[in-house]
């Protein structure tokens, strides 16, 4: 495995890995990661490597993406286990570079997606999706891959970046991957090292009020302000618990589910998507529902 940590090196490194495979026209599969790699990333790296000639992943924790009281300076690092999740995966090649690599100069320059981007993680956070849309878009335009690989847990994100390729004719396919979780249910995250024990037993109201809304959009048909309401009240059955968003969205247009005529949404997948913190660890989860 090769690691690569400016952008000549990366670029020079995918040309060397398709010479020395005989194959000029290897399909490049490309993860981008903020580190801290768990089960959730792996998987990923296990479908980029099934499908692809090169297997890719990016390790960069962006500042761009964090907000002036968010949690840049104590998110978790840990390159050498980030390195042997790498390799026990079969990637070929990490580009791990740092902020002066990626943004040699003041960023005046900078990716934004209208609308998608107005509410959840948007609204709650903002500046945040300026920050990953122009990161993302560096990362492709660096390694210029074939395909690109995100987990679902954080729908909004893979909303955003399928619709920034599609607008900016990037030729990159987004493969959307499904949320791993604990055996309990409780979503991977790297943010869940920051939960104490109660914290993240409590925690789990999450994944459960997401598998009881089944029952609940069964009931309530298309009444999704009801459904909300009794998201709302589950989760608050949990003392720790401080509710960021609870909403019901279509997908991926991220429109609220509430405002749109039953027409538009016949066929459509929903989104129910949930951001709560517990003590200073902020989670975010979410499931989609064929209607």
């Amino acid at each position: 495995m090769q690691i690569a940590r400016t952008v000549p090196e990366v670029r020079a490194a995918i040309q060397e890995l398709k010479k020395r495979r005989g194959d000029e026209e290897a399909t490049v599969g490309f993860v981008p990661t903020m580190g801290y790699l768990h089960e959730g990333h792996a998987s990923l790296l296990r479908k980029a490597r099934s499908e692809n000639g090169i297997a890719m992943l990016s390790i960069f924790v962006n500042p761009l993406q964090f907000g002036p009281n968010e949690d840049f300076s104590r998110y978790p690092r840990d390159e050498e286990r980030d390195l042997q999740v790498a390799r026990d995966n079969g990637v070929d090649l990490v580009f791990l570079p740092d902020v002066s690599a990626m943004y040699p100069k003041t960023v005046k320059t900078k990716v934004a997606v209208a609308e998608v981007t107005d509410l959840l993680c948007g609204a709650s956070r903002p500046g945040h999706f300026d920050g990953v849309s122009t990161v993302v878009t560096k990362l492709f335009n660096i390694i210029q891959p074939d395909r690109a690989y995100f987990g679902m847990k954080d729908a909004q994100q893979v909303a955003v970046i399928e619709r920034m390729t599609e607008d900016l004719n990037v030729p990159v396919q987004i493969v959307p991957c499904p949320i791993v979780r604990e055996s309990d249910g409780l979503a991977l995250s790297s943010r869940n090292v920051y939960l104490s024990g109660e914290e993240r037993r409590q925690a789990l109201v999450l994944s459960q009020s997401l598998q009881l809304a089944e029952g609940w959009l069964a009931e309530c048909g298309g009444d999704y302000r009801s459904v909300k309401a009794l998201i709302e009240a589950h989760i608050r059955t949990s003392p720790l618990a401080d509710i960021d968003y609870v909403e019901i969205m279509d997908y991926p247009s991220i429109r609220p589910a509430y405002d749109l005529p039953s027409t538009e949404l016949e066929g459509t997948r929903l989104l129910i998507a949930l951001a709560v913190r517990f003590g200073r660890t902020r989670l975010i989860d979410n499931r989609l529902f064929q209607i």
